[in-house]
């Protein structure tokens, strides 16, 4: 039986486009909502660096970048090394609607992880979602 790969979530933000894009994209707006501080090279092969007060950190590859509307990266799993090949690709769809927009937020690659490892991985991220786009929201709600 195979594990779910993918997580999916979509939020219907009462914000323009244009916003919502430099939320996901500029070191402000991902050091602020995703972690505490990003150093942001926005181009594809490029990287966004994040970093907490924790001292945890992560390196996102830039994978597919269409302003406004598509921004795409790969990230290491949790559980693996940072020098393990296997990534995860997570991908932002952003729709207008209305005066807002619809985004969408997809992860995918966990069925790559043994039996072990997904269950945490995948267990994790699903909630890690949960929280994150929260705060995207009141990031944007907030400035």
């Amino acid at each position: 039986m195979g594990f779910p790969d993918r997580i999916e979530r979509t939020l219907q933000l009462a914000h323009p486009p244009v916003r919502v894009w430099q939320a996901l994209t500029t070191a402000e707006g991902l050091g602020t909502w995703f972690g505490n501080s990003a150093e942001v090279d926005l181009r594809v092969g490029g990287t966004a660096k994040l970093a907490w007060t924790s001292g945890d950190t992560a390196t996102l590859t830039i994978e597919r970048l269409e302003e406004p509307h598509i921004f795409g990266y790969t990230w290491s799993l949790y559980g693996l090394p940072a020098e393990d090949p296997r990534r995860t690709y997570v991908e932002f769809t952003l729709e207008p609607a209305g005066d807002g927009t619809t985004l969408t937020m997809v992860e995918s690659g966990f069925a790559q992880l043994p039996d072990d490892l997904h269950k945490v991985a995948f267990g994790g991220n699903t909630g890690g979602w949960t929280s994150e786009l929260g705060e995207l929201v009141t990031y944007l709600d907030d400035h």
